[in-house]
C-alpha cells in the first residue's frame, strides 16, 4: 500500500503541526517519530492524551444502527434482490456515524480508548420500528485492528460482520440482527470491513479515509461489491464510492449500482453506470438520528463502558492530562493484575453475552466462497472466532462480575 498524504496546493512544511495547540506541539512531534516505524496491533500504540476521544471502541457499534427504520427494512421486503439492496443501503447508511462522526464533533478524528476485556456497551433505540436492542462486550484484550505508518497511518480491520434477518415469506416473526446463528429459516449476509487510513497527522488535522474494496454475501443469492476512493492529486471526490449489487458469482450482471460520498449522499440506480433510473437516494447529512438510550451512570454496573471510563472522560473533558494519565494507568495497571491472576489459576475469563464458535462452519466458508474474494477467519488474531449466545444474554444480569472491578 503506497503512502498518501491529502494537501491543499497552498500547504507547506510551515502548516505542519498548525491543527495542534502550542502546549501540545512537542508531544505532537514526539507521537509522530513514535510512530514513524509503527506496524502491530492498533491498541498497543499510545498517545497523547490530548488526542484522546471520550468514547471506548465497544461503544462503535452504536454507529451501525443510529438509523433503526434503515436497519431493520429488509426484513419486510420479499423480494430477495431488492431486500440485499436494502441491506447494502443499512450497510453504507452506517459508514459516516462509524468513520467521521469524530472529525464532525471534534474538527478532527480523535483516538478512541482502548477497551477492556469484559468491557460492555449496553442500551437501546426506540422509533416507529420498534425497539432495537444494543449489546456489546469486549471478548479479547485488542480489538483486532493493525496499523502501519508513512505519514498516513494505514489501519487494517481484522474480522466480519454477520447480519442474520428472518424473510417475511417465513412463518416465523419477522425479525432482524446482527445475529450470528445461521439456520433455515434464516437469511444471512457476511459483511467485510473496509481498510482504513487516517489522513492529515503532520497537520495535526487527522481524518479518516477509506479504500480498497468490501463484499457483502448473501445466502439468498446475491452479492454486493463497494470500491472505495478518496480525493487525489487531480481529479476524486474525498469519501467516495461506487457499489454494486449482482447475483452471486455473476458481478457483471449488475442488477444495482450506488455512487456518492459516504459522509455525504448517495444515489441508487437501476443497472450499471450513471443512466439507470434512481430507484432510492439517501443523505447522511440530514437522515434524522435515532438517540440510544443507555442505563443513567448511577444504574450502570462498573464494566460497563461509560462507568468504568468515567474518570478518563471527565478529564479528558477537563484538558486534564496528569489526570487522564493517571485514570487511564489504574485501568490499564488493574486488568494486568486480573490477566495475571487468571494464569495462575488456571482460568478464563468469563464472557457474559458471547461464546466460541466453531471456525469451520460450513455457512461462513459459503458464503466467503461465493461472495467475499479472499475473506477467511483470521481468529488466530481476533482471539477465535466469538458469536452472540442467547442462552447467556437470558441469564446476563447486574453486576455482570459481582466481587470484581475493572479498575
Amino acid at each position: 500500500m503506497s503512502p498518501s498524504l491529502n494537501t491543499s496546493p497552498s500547504a507547506s512544511s510551515k502548516d505542519e503541526g498548525g491543527g495542534i495547540a502550542p502546549q501540545n506541539k512537542g508531544s505532537w512531534s514526539s507521537f509522530l517519530k513514535s510512530i514513524a516505524s509503527f506496524n502491530g496491533d492498533l491498541s498497543s500504540m499510545t498517545a497523547p492524551p490530548f488526542i484522546l476521544g471520550t468514547l471506548s471502541l465497544t461503544e462503535f457499534s452504536a454507529y451501525w444502527t443510529q438509523h433503526p427504520s434503515v436497519f431493520v427494512a429488509p426484513a419486510s421486503e420479499p423480494d430477495p434482490a431488492k431486500r440485499a439492496l436494502l441491506v447494502l443501503k443499512w450497510f453504507l447508511s452506517t459508514l459516516k456515524p462509524s468513520y467521521s462522526t469524530r472529525n464532525d464533533k471534534y474538527g478532527s478524528e480523535k483516538k478512541p480508548l482502548n477497551p477492556f476485556l469484559g468491557e460492555l456497551f449496553l442500551g437501546k433505540w426506540e422509533d416507529e420500528a420498534g425497539t432495537t436492542e444494543l449489546v456489546s462486550e469486549q471478548l479479547e484484550g485488542y480489538n483486532g485492528q493493525k496499523a502501519s505508518f508513512s505519514r498516513t497511518i494505514h489501519i487494517k480491520q481484522i474480522g466480519h460482520a454477520l447480519l442474520t434477518l428472518t424473510p417475511p415469506t417465513s412463518s416465523s416473526t419477522t425479525a432482524q440482527s446482527l445475529d450470528p446463528t445461521p439456520s433455515a429459516e434464516k437469511e444471512t449476509y457476511l459483511i467485510t470491513l473496509p481498510n482504513i487510513h487516517i489522513e492529515g497527522l503532520i497537520y495535526g488535522k487527522p481524518f479518516v479515509e477509506l479504500n480498497g474494496c468490501t463484499y457483502i454475501s448473501s445466502s439468498s443469492g446475491y452479492a454486493a461489491k463497494i470500491d472505495y476512493s478518496g480525493k487525489g492529486w487531480v481529479s476524486g471526490k474525498k469519501n467516495s464510492f461506487t457499489a454494486t449489487l449482482y447475483p452471486s458469482g455473476k458481478e457483471k450482471e449488475v442488477l444495482y449500482t450506488v455512487e456518492g460520498q459516504w459522509p455525504e449522499a448517495f444515489s441508487i440506480r437501476q443497472g450499471s453506470g450513471k443512466h439507470g433510473a434512481v430507484v432510492d437516494t439517501f443523505n447522511a447529512r440530514t437522515q434524522p438520528i435515532t438517540p440510544l438510550t443507555v442505563p443513567a451512570l448511577d444504574q450502570q454496573d462498573a464494566w460497563e463502558a461509560n462507568k468504568a471510563w468515567d474518570k478518563v472522560i471527565t478529564a479528558i473533558t477537563k484538558g486534564d492530562m496528569d489526570a487522564t494519565n493517571a485514570a487511564k494507568s489504574r485501568i490499564e495497571n488493574a486488568q494486568r493484575e486480573l490477566r495475571r491472576k487468571e494464569a495462575a489459576e488456571g482460568r478464563d475469563w468469563e464472557r457474559k453475552f458471547f461464546a466460541r464458535a466453531d471456525k469451520s462452519e460450513e455457512w461462513w466458508d459459503r458464503l466467503a466462497q461465493q461472495g467475499c474474494p479472499g475473506e477467511r477467519i483470521e481468529s488466530e488474531k481476533t482471539g477465535g472466532v466469538w458469536r452472540f449466545d442467547e442462552g447467556k444474554a437470558r441469564e446476563a444480569r447486574r453486576p455482570f462480575h459481582e466481587g470484581l472491578s475493572p479498575c
